[in-house]
């Protein structure tokens, strides 16, 4: 394994997490964590048809409601292989692979977002995805999840502190390996504040400080997430990362996948070059409101 000069293991270069295994367990898998090789082709031959087949139609206005030639999906084609087997779920605990039911409060706290969602009134109402502040789906984390593309990740790492650039949005992470209190409760970020430190050659990173915009799976302000980042061999990292928050789901959660050695660049993503998003989604709001009027 490769090491740094103070001879931890040697996290940095250019990494994607790129997996086609859904967070939670599928129908076709119910039961079953683990797939065989052929249940796995037959499923990933099934999805990458489905994803990236040609879906052209003679109806230009149906064409128009997805990429037909999928130029932007980069989910990869295979799903995750950990320890020789292929996982049928992202998530590994509880072991149905399924997410925790929520708590009453997170379903209210849910039920509100959802209205919040429905609103165009202003810019700010909008998700910060969609504004292009953060990567959408949790990509830049924590928990650092699989997107539809732009899946990749720069590591570089000091004594005191580990950095993580991702490919999508250009978020930066920084993880502190230099103090072991997080900071005061009254400083949030959408990232949270990630502290790190060394079991033996895994990187463990605690977060906690989050604020009420970040919103992953319905959490809040209250949000805990645990990582584990394993360097396996030279072109693996295992990424273990655990969802506590007792406000939002009944029990804590778990999840595991690769994140594999990529040859990069990581390029960078000009989400707001040529945007009309977000002009045409308030636009058409407006023409909504005028309609009923």
């Amino acid at each position: 394994m490769p090491r740094t000069a103070d001879g931890h293991p040697d996290l940095q270069g250019i990494w994607t997490n790129a997996t086609i295994t859904p967070i939670e367990r599928p129908a076709a898998f119910n039961g079953k964590a683990v797939a065989t090789d052929e249940e796995a082709t037959r499923y990933e031959k099934q999805n990458n048809e489905g994803l990236y087949g040609d879906k052209r139609s003679t109806n230009a206005e149906a064409d128009r409601d997805h990429a037909y030639n999928a130029l932007f999906f980069d989910r990869g084609t295979e799903l995750a292989r950990v320890d020789g087997v292929k996982r049928t779920s992202l998530i590994i605990d509880p072991p149905d692979g399924k997410i925790p039911l929520m708590t009453p409060e997170g379903q209210k706290r849910a039920s509100e977002r959802l209205r919040q969602f429905q609103r165009y009134d202003r810019v700010q109402d909008r998700p910060l995805g969609e504004r292009c502040l953060m990567g959408f789906g949790s990509t830049s984390g924590p928990p650092m999840l699989p997107v539809l593309y732009n899946n990749n990740y720069q590591i570089v790492e000091t004594p005191q502190t580990i950095m993580i650039l991702v490919e999508m949005v250009h978020d930066v992470r920084y993880i502190h390996l230099d103090r072991n209190q997080h900071l005061a409760s009254t400083a949030r970020q959408w990232m949270g504040d990630s502290i790190g430190h060394w079991e033996g050659d895994t990187l463990v990173v605690d977060t906690t400080n989050f604020t009420d915009k970040t919103r992953f799976r319905g959490t809040a302000e209250n949000l805990h997430v645990v990582e584990r980042f394993t360097r396996v061999d030279e072109g693996t990292i295992l990424y273990r990362v655990t969802i506590d928050d007792a406000t939002t789901y009944t029990k804590q959660w778990t999840m595991e996948y690769p994140f594999r050695a990529t040859q990069g660049p990581v390029y960078e993503y000009a989400c707001h070059e040529g945007n009309y998003a977000m002009p045409d989604i308030l636009g058409g709001a407006r023409k909504s409101d005028q309609a009923l009027k």
